[in-house]
C-alpha cells in the first residue's frame, strides 16, 4: 500500500485505473473529464458510458481504458458545490470511497485521482483537499492499494500535501 501526492498529468500514469472526474451523464466534458476522453479517442468509450449513465453523485462505474495507459477508466461523480450544508462533503467522500471500492472489487492494485469536484464544481479547494486525502488514507488502512492523487497546480499541490501532513499527525 501506497499514497502519493504528485504534479503530473493524470495521462502520464502508468495504472490499472485512472480516475475521470465525471458528470452524471457520463459525457465528454472539460477539464481531466475532457483530456481523458480525447486521449481515449474511442467512440467506444462513449458508447459503453452511454449504457451505464446516468449515475448520481457520490457513484462510480468503470470502463475500459481504451487507448490510455491505464487498463481502466474509474467515472466518478462528485458534488457541485453550492454552500456546503447540502450533504456535499459526504457525497464528495462517497465518491472517493466508491471509486475506491472498485478498484479492490476489480482486484486493481494502482489507482490515480484527480482531486474530484475542485474545478466547474466548485468545491472549495482547502476542503476538497481534505475530503480527498483523508477519505483516501482511511481506506487505505484497510485495503493493499497503491493510490496517488494527480494534480498540474503548484498551489493545488500545496494544499494536498499540507492536508496530508496534517492527517499523518492526528
Amino acid at each position: 500500500m501506497s499514497f502519493q501526492i504528485e504534479k503530473k498529468n493524470i495521462l502520464d500514469y502508468e495504472v490499472d485505473a485512472i480516475v475521470n472526474a465525471a458528470n452524471k451523464e457520463l459525457k465528454r466534458g472539460g477539464g481531466v473529464c475532457g483530456q481523458i476522453f480525447a486521449k481515449a479517442r474511442d467512440e467506444e468509450l462513449e458508447k459503453e458510458c452511454n449504457k451505464l449513465a446516468p449515475i448520481n453523485p457520490g457513484e462510480s462505474v468503470i470502463t475500459k481504458g481504451y487507448n490510455l495507459k491505464a487498463k481502466y477508466i474509474i467515472h466518478a461523480v462528485g458534488p457541485i458545490y453550492f454552500d456546503g450544508n447540502q450533504n456535499e462533503r459526504k457525497i464528495l467522500e462517497a465518491a472517493y470511497r466508491s471509486a475506491l471500492e472498485l478498484a479492490v472489487e476489480k482486484n486493481l492494485e494502482s489507482v490515480v485521482f484527480p482531486l474530484l469536484s475542485s474545478g466547474v464544481y466548485g468545491y472549495p479547494l482547502d476542503e476538497a483537499a481534505e475530503v480527498a486525502v483523508f477519505t483516501i488514507r482511511d481506506f487505505l488502512k484497510n485495503h493493499d492499494l497503491d493510490v496517488s492523487i494527480s494534480v498540474l497546480n503548484d498551489n493545488v499541490l500545496k494544499v494536498l500535501k499540507k492536508k496530508n501532513k496534517e492527517w499523518l499527525e492526528k
